[in-house]
């Protein structure tokens, strides 16, 4: 856009006293001093353009609440920014800002900061006047330490300083006590303070991605948290106090060093979703049968050999995934999971199915590929809510004839396995939309597979 045509723009929306403007995507690589002939104007919208700097006159909106200018090539921002005191929202993300003038803290009513993905390295001590802040995010910028003024934002709710060099959090931080969220991932971070326990409405922490090698005992205290995302960290085991947090709903632990989980795990009472991947996780504590809320298990790449018996007292999940682990059998108390409907278990070393499986009359969704099973029992016809059965890479050689019982199937994946004939009760699969049968042993098809009228793929 020209200069003079936006120099037209802004005297029509002056003469309209338009309240929003959205200059966004123009390719403006400056604005007139015109800009602040727009006393009405309450938001403004020039992101995504090739800025270098704002003029003076921005300052003279007075009237502005709302400016985003994200996206731009801006390497510091004028100081009558401070005189937009009406402002509650700024969005400056995605720029070249090194460092904020010290007029930023003059903005009283800002609630929402946004900052992230500059190269600002500090903040200046006058941020903590922001006293209406509710939201601050400076993520991805080489921000490396706190100002201790920042523990004046008393009303600060979000504070969002994932992907930084920040390597401490000062002891202040506990003074944020309407915190709720604290996202620190992808930092420096080797340990956190024991202050951490002061910020009594946390309700989501996220430190994944940090060099954090142990939780604070004092991490107990934290009784209204509901998310703990410590994946990806050097973790090695976790403290007892973790029982504590009677109100952890989601707790992620993928990638961590943990060799084993503590008993205490079991009084997380209201816990729906327990992530392990990729540890070097043998066991799983009896207690584990506790967790009666958990609605969704996940366990990838562990070391796992057996699931406890205590398995079959989660009676409300819903959701059982486990892959790449050592796991060569399933106890029979998996039946008793009334409520599975999705259950994987990839890639382990179970060669048989226990026939209690077949009790799951819930389960949607069987998936047993790149394992060693050799033959699926003849009770899988009972999986009468069955919609998707994957067998792949197994070395299952014949389906039981009670598969045409499976009256709800409507995908069935035998591809790379030994399988060598279909049974003639396939065709009573009449919900069947996709056969997957390539680089089996089959050299034939069963007359039957012609009674499958509702089949729209096959891959042979």
């Amino acid at each position: 856009m020209t200069n003079n045509k936006l120099r037209q723009i802004i005297k029509q929306a002056a003469n309209d006293g338009v309240i929003t403007l959205d200059l966004s995507r123009k390719q403006l690589t400056a604005l007139p001093p015109e800009i602040g002939q727009l006393s009405n104007l309450t938001s403004l919208y020039i992101g995504w353009n090739q800025l270098t700097s704002l003029p003076p006159e921005m300052g003279q909106l007075s009237n502005l609440t709302s400016l985003y200018i994200g996206w731009n090539k801006l390497t510091s921002l004028p100081p009558e920014i401070g005189q937009l005191s009406n402002l509650t929202s700024l969005y400056i993300g995605w720029n070249q800002l090194t460092s904020l003038p010290p007029e930023i803290g003059q903005l009283s009513n800002l609630t929402r900061l946004y900052i992230g993905w500059n190269q600002l390295a500090t903040l200046p001590p006058e941020i903590g006047q922001l006293s209406n802040l509710t939201r601050l995010d400076i993520h991805e910028t080489r921000l490396a330490t706190l100002p201790p003024e920042i523990c004046q934002l008393s009303n600060l709710t979000t504070l969002d300083i994932h992907g930084t060099q920040l390597a401490t959090l000062p002891p202040e931080i506990g003074q944020l006590s309407n915190l709720t969220t604290l996202d620190i991932h992808g930092t420096q971070l080797t340990a956190l303070p024991p202050e951490i326990c002061q910020l009594s409405n946390l309700t989501t922490l996220d430190i994944h991605g940090t060099k954090v090698t142990a939780l604070p005992p004092e991490i107990g205290q934290l009784s209204n948290l509901t998310t703990l995302d410590i994946h990806e960290t050097k973790l090695t085991a976790l403290p007892p106090e973790i029982g504590q947090l009677s109100n952890l709903t989601e707790l992620e632990l993928c990638k961590t060093k943990l060799t084993a989980l503590p008993p205490e795990i079991g009084q997380l009472s209201k816990l729906t979703t327990l992530h392990i991947c990729d540890a070097q996780l043998t066991a799983l504590p009896p207690e584990i049968g506790q967790l009666s809320n958990l609605t969704t298990l996940h366990i990838h790449g562990t070391q796992l050999t057996a699931l406890p018996p205590e398995i079959g007292q989660l009676s409300n999940l819903t959701t059982l995934d486990i892959r790449e682990a050592q796991l060569t059998a399933l106890p029979p108390e998996i039946g008793q999971l009334s409520n599975l409907t999705t259950l994987h278990i990839h890639r382990t070393q179970v060669t048989v199915l226990p026939p209690e499986i077949c009790q799951l009359s819930n389960l949607i969704t069987l998936d047993l590929w790149g394992n060693q099973i050799s033959a699926l029992p003849s009770e899988i016809g009972q999986l009468s809510n069955l919609t998707t059965l994957d067998i792949h890479r197994t070395d299952v050689s014949a389906l039981p004839p009670s598969i045409g019982q499976l009256s709800n199937l409507i995908t069935l994946d035998i591809h790379r396995t030994d399988v060598s004939a279909l049974p003639p009760e396939i065709g009573q699969l009449s919900k069947l939309t996709t056969l997957d049968i390539h680089k089996s042993q089959l050299t034939a098809l069963p007359p039957e597979i012609g009674q499958l009228s509702k089949l729209t793929t096959l891959d042979i």
